[in-house]
């Protein structure tokens, strides 16, 4: 059966966030992810995963100013020192943390960037990044996104994931498929994961529309989630979704499936 992560960012946003791990792990799961960890100091995000028995399974390398809307920088000509020090401080919070997996997100194409330079320049960075992360026993993934959520992100689908990571050419470069993403911009959910499993290595869920727990839209994550074992694949599942409503009342459908 899968295995399910709570991702903090979206999940039990009821609490403040270094008591989410608590909540995560009273409600069953044993691994958290969310998007960004540093805010706070890796010691006291350590000593939460320690007290409640969970594993750290994935962040995002840092993204610029996210709260000013930026949703990445790896696709800017013009931040790549800043990009830099980025992979550094993640990998001083993974090692703290014990997560042997990162994230990055390509962000917006700038404005005035050709396609080409921010291909280019996304190739070189994830090359970079790779390499580093390599050393540090720490593997590097990225992360398509729909362009409804978010217009104008350079990173929007499978084959465009794929024709750069073998541009970027790297064995410690896999992909993070979300399900929910994927599904706005090509669906075919389950030909796309047998056909392209072995490049995979980090899953992330919602149903669509609304962004919420699956059993809320047109997805039959029954169908799906015994593909998706069929398949072998033995990594993590994030559930990164809006709950309808609150948290807890909406993990039902992982109780359905087993859930660890």
């Amino acid at each position: 059966m899968p295995r399910f992560c709570a991702n903090l960012s979206m999940l039990f946003t009821e609490y403040d966030f270094l008591d989410r791990f608590e909540a995560a792990a009273r409600a069953g799961f044993e691994g958290v992810e969310y998007l960004f960890p540093y805010d706070y100091e890796p010691d006291e995000i350590r000593a939460k995963l320690d007290a409640n028995s969970l594993t750290q399974v994935l962040f995002n390398l840092p993204a610029g100013d996210w709260a000013g809307g930026e949703r990445g920088i790896a696709c800017h000509p013009d931040r790549i020192e800043e990009f830099r020090a980025g992979v550094d401080k993640a990998i001083a919070y993974a090692k703290v943390l014990g997560n042997t997996q990162v994230n990055c997100l390509a962000g917006i194409q700038p404005q005035g960037i050709s396609a080409g330079v921010a291909e280019d320049t996304f190739a070189e960075n994830l090359k970079f990044a790779a390499d580093k992360l390599k050393q540090a026993g720490i593997r590097l993934v990225m992360e398509a996104i729909n362009t409804r959520d978010i217009p104008g992100f350079f990173l929007s689908n499978t084959q465009q994931a794929l024709r750069i990571r073998d541009k970027v050419g790297s064995d410690n470069l896999g992909l993070q498929y979300d399900i929910y993403h994927m599904q706005i911009m090509e669906g075919d959910i389950c030909p796309t994961l047998e056909a392209h499993i072995g490049a995979i290595q980090h899953l992330q869920l919602a149903d669509n529309p609304g962004r919420h727990e699956p059993g809320t839209g047109e997805l039959n994550y029954r169908f799906i989630f015994g593909f998706i074992d069929k398949l072998g694949y033995d990594g993590w599942i994030g559930c990164e979704y809006k709950p309808a409503t609150t948290t807890e009342a909406g993990l039902g459908w992982m109780k359905e499936h087993g859930l660890r």
